[in-house]
Parts: structure tokens; C-alpha cells; sequence
């Protein structure tokens, strides 16, 4: 069924790919850093809105708007959490992560940092750190396009999971071709579409809604409207906010940037933009439920909400903020990856550091399409959960497994080697083992994985020798680093 909507949908990723083409044309000699990292030359403006596109992916659009729409108000404690937690990783850990990761050897990837900033020898710590990246950004891919088809299918008519192939191949292609520059580039124009669909569509229904031209006789569930209904909604949606200190894809934006003074300014542009996201994500729920009352599938709130509103033009370009949101997150996912795997494994491990940087990018270019088709085999599969529930899981396994390590080989010159092993082992374990035993107790995994991991960290640094002399001539040096 090809209409107006599905020509912008057209012009829309054939824009992207032009993106990844013309990275891939400008930048075919660089090395895998200019490939995994941008040759740390991000400006403040892609960077904050790369960083937030890719965080915020289309579970911003759906999943949240639509446990809003069903649940009510009290649910917006994720995303009182999300803005708490974003706001602390920008102006506490990004600062420090940058300078540690330039003075610890040029680190371009998270689990490279680790090893690096504790002077190891052995690469127990890559190789961990990369098959937890496997395992969880699969999960985490497998939730963007997920939700790609399930747009596909609303506004096309095309077989879910047919859609969800369309949509794996071209996030495969400009991520493909174009490496972090492209993706980050992408991200920026996703970044600004998101926020001008989400701050259009639930204000133009508002109006419609005073205008005496809502849902007739809406009937809500009880409490729908207050906010502090049930303490386990608050702790574990504020618990959503710890997630960002271990997040891999979001933080190793922070690394990119060119320099601190414009770390400072895209501190301010990327809390902005996700502060007004939730606020409006929210809005889109609520608002929703009011203009059309009882809808079969809540996931497709915002998706109905635009076709009501608006023209067949004007929806396409707002609902292609749905596909932006998927396909900004799976690139970053993928990319972060697929740089764990051709730096921590296959260059130090399988290659013993003799793969040259033509050989390390077809080897993080072959693990983009690995995971790509795993995660389309998991998105299509009836019994897979919903899309915010796929993100809820690969969430809370990255924040309790590298949230606390992160943030201590940072703040904690003491840290060690063995406490950050220790942490992130901890972490990813007891996140797992909530998940399939205690889920029922309506506490949010992340909360007790991110705890004990914490714990777990602080004792076996303590209880083992402290760090050699270059480790902490390491931290001091980091600490001073000023560009």
C-alpha cells in the first residue's frame, strides 16, 4: 500500500544511507579509530544529540507512551529517573571519562579503557566486558527493530517481519559503510526530528482535546492520575536512571568529543533535549488516551494519535520520528558492538595485535551484520516481549554490570583490577538472576544488580593489594589532564 506516508518513509532512508555513503567516500583510509570513534573530532552539537538519539530509541515513542496510556501517571517515574540519571552522567562522569580515556593510552572503546586504566597485561577484562556486549546489545538491537516493523505494518501494510528486514538492511548499510561518523551524523538529524515530532503532536492534540473533540466518555483506571500511587513504580523508574552510567553506546559519546569546553556546552544541549523528550513522551500517553480512548494495541498510541491529527504529508515526516528513534539506537548499538569485538577480542586475542586497521574493519563491519540478523530472528519471534521490555532487560544488565566499575575507575584511585573484574561479573549475574527468579517482587533489576555489583567492586579491591605505582601515576595524571 504505497501512499504519501510511505514515499516521506522512502525519501527518509534514502537520506540515511546517502549519510553512511558519503562517510564511507570521506573517510575510506582512516583507521579504526577514525572508524569506531570519529577521530575524536565530534563537535558539542552532534555529540549531545548523537548521544541522546541513541539512547532514547523508539521505546521513547512506544513503549513509554503506551505503559503511560494503560497504567497512567505513575509510570513517569522512568522517565523522572532517566532525566536524573542523564543530567549526573553528563556533568559528572563524561567530564573524567574523556581525559581518562585519552590518558589511558587512547582508549576507543569501554572495555579498552578498563584494561588500560588498571595498566593489564591480561585481556580477561576485554573479552568479558565484549561477550556481555554481544549477549545484551543483541537483546537490545532485536528491540529497535522490532518496533520498526510494527510501524511498517501500520503505516504501509507490509508483513511485520518482512519490515523487519527492510529496516535491518539499510541499519546495516550506513553503519556499515560509514563507521561512528555516520553514525553519529544520523543520530543528529533523528535527534531533531524525535523532539519536533514529540513536541508537536501532543500539543496540536491538546487542542483538539479543549476543542471539545476528544474521545467520547473515556473511562481511565483508578489512581490514573496520581503519581505517587505504588513505591515499587518509583524506586524501580528511578532506578532507570543508573543504567546510563554503564551504558556503552551513550558514554563512549562523551569520549568522542574534540575537547572539555565543548564536553561543557553539549552537557547543556544534551540534557535539554532529553529533558523536554520525557516530559513530552509522557505527555504523548496521557494525552493520548483522552483524544482516542480505548485502543486495541497501546504500543500504537503516538502512531494513532499523528494519523488523527494530521495530513498524510505531515504524519509521514512525524511518524518517520518513530523509525529515526529505532534505526538512532540499533546503529549505535551495533557500532559499539562491533568496535568491543575488533578491539578487545579479535586484534589482542585472535590476531595477537597483528591486524592491520583494513583487517580490524572488516572484522567490526562482519560482527554489525552478525548481530543485526540474530537480533531480527529474536525481534520477529511472537514470544520475544514487548519493545519496552526488550529494553528494559539489555538496560538493566549494562548499567548493573558496568555502571558502578565505570564510575569508580573514575572517582577511586584505590580501584583495582580485580574489583573491576569482580563488579562486573556481580553486576551482570545478580541483573540475570533477578530477572528470572525474583521479577515477580515488581522491583527493576537493575536496582539490586547494580547494588551488588557495587559491593562486590569496593570489597575485593579492598581485600586485595593496591595498585601499582604507574596505576596511580595514571589516575593523578588523568585527573590534571586539562586541553
Amino acid at each position: 500500500m504505497f501512499n504519501t506516508e510511505s514515499f516521506v518513509f522512502l525519501v527518509y532512508l534514502l537520506f540515511m544511507l546517502g549519510i553512511g555513503i558519503f562517510f564511507f567516500l570521506k573517510s575510506r583510509n582512516t583507521g579504526e579509530k577514525g572508524y569506531f570513534l570519529g577521530g575524536r573530532q565530534m563537535g558539542p552539537w552532534v555529540s549531545a544529540l548523537s548521544a541522546g538519539a541513541s539512547d532514547m530509541s523508539a521505546w521513547v515513542l512506544m513503549g513509554l507512551p503506551a505503559s503511560i496510556y494503560a497504567a497512567g501517571i505513575g509510570q513517569a517515574w522512568i522517565a523522572i529517573g532517566l532525566a536524573i540519571g542523564y543530567a549526573i552522567s553528563w556533568t559528572v562522569q563524561a567530564p573524567r571519562l574523556r581525559k581518562f580515556s585519552i590518558v589511558a593510552d587512547d582508549s576507543i572503546t569501554i572495555p579498552q579503557y578498563l584494561t588500560n586504566r588498571f595498566r593489564s597485561k591480561s585481556k580477561a577484562l576485554q573479552i568479558l566486558c565484549a561477550v556481555i556486549f554481544l549477549v545484551a546489545y543483541t537483546v537490545y538491537a532485536a528491540s529497535s527493530i522490532k518496533a520498526c516493523g510494527t510501524l511498517f505494518n501500520q503505516v504501509m501494510g507490509i508483513d511485520t517481519t518482512v519490515a523487519m528486514y527492510i529496516a535491518a538492511v539499510v541499519i546495516i548499510s550506513y553503519t556499515f559503510l560509514g563507521g561512528f561518523s555516520a553514525v553519529c551524523w544520523t543520530d543528529f538529524f533523528q535527534g531533531l526530528l524525535m523532539l519536533g515530532a514529540l513536541l508537536i503532536a501532543p500539543i496540536f492534540a491538546l487542542g483538539v482535546i479543549n476543542a471539545g473533540q476528544g474521545a467520547a466518555n473515556v473511562v481511565l483506571p483508578d489512581n490514573y492520575w496520581n503519581l505517587f500511587g505504588n513505591w515499587k513504580d518509583i524506586v524501580s523508574g528511578l532506578g532507570w536512571g543508573l543504567g546510563y552510567f554503564g551504558m556503552p553506546h551513550i558514554i563512549i559519546r562523551f569520549m568522542s568529543l574534540k575537547s572539555q569546553k565543548d564536553l561543557k556546552k553539549s552537557a547543556k544541549i544534551g540534557i535539554t533535549w532529553t529533558t523536554l523528550i520525557v516530559i513530552f513522551s509522557v505527555a504523548a500517553g496521557c494525552i493520548g488516551h483522552l483524544l482516542l480512548g480505548d485502543i486495541a494495541d497501546s504500543s500504537t498510541v503516538f502512531i494513532q494519535m499523528v494519523r488523527k491529527l494530521f495530513p498524510a504529508l505531515i504524519s509521514g515526516v512525524l511518524l518517520s520520528a518513530i523509525l529515526s528513534a529505532a534505526m538512532s539506537t540499533a546503529d549505535s548499538q551495533l557500532l559499539a558492538a562491533s568496535s568491543a569485538f575488533a578491539s578487545d577480542v579479535y586484534k589482542p586475542v585472535i590476531r595477537k595485535n597483528k591486524a592491520t586497521d583494513k583487517e580490524m574493519l572488516w572484522a567490526g563491519r562482519f560482527v554489525v551484520l552478525a548481530i543485526a540478523v540474530i537480533a531480527v530472528v529474536i525481534a520477529s519471534d511472537p514470544n520475544s516481549g514487548t519493545i519496552m521490555s526488550l529494553v528494559e532487560n539489555a538496560w538493566g544488565v549494562f548499567g548493573a554490570a558496568f555502571g558502578p566499575v565505570i564510575m569508580l575507575s573514575l572517582f577511586w584511585k584505590r580501584f583495582n583490577f580485580a574489583g573491576a573484574v569482580a563488579g562486573i561479573v556481580v553486576g551482570a549475574v545478580v541483573d540475570i538472576g533477578w530477572f528470572a527468579f525474583l521479577s515477580s517482587t515488581g522491583i527493576y533489576e537493575i536496582i539490586p544488580g547494580f547494588l551488588a555489583s557495587t559491593v562486590a567492586a569496593v570489597a575485593v579491591t579492598l581485600l586485595t593489594k593496591k595498585p601499582a605505582a604507574e596505576v596511580e601515576a595514571l589516575y593523578d595524571k588523568a585527573v590534571a589532564y586539562d586541553d
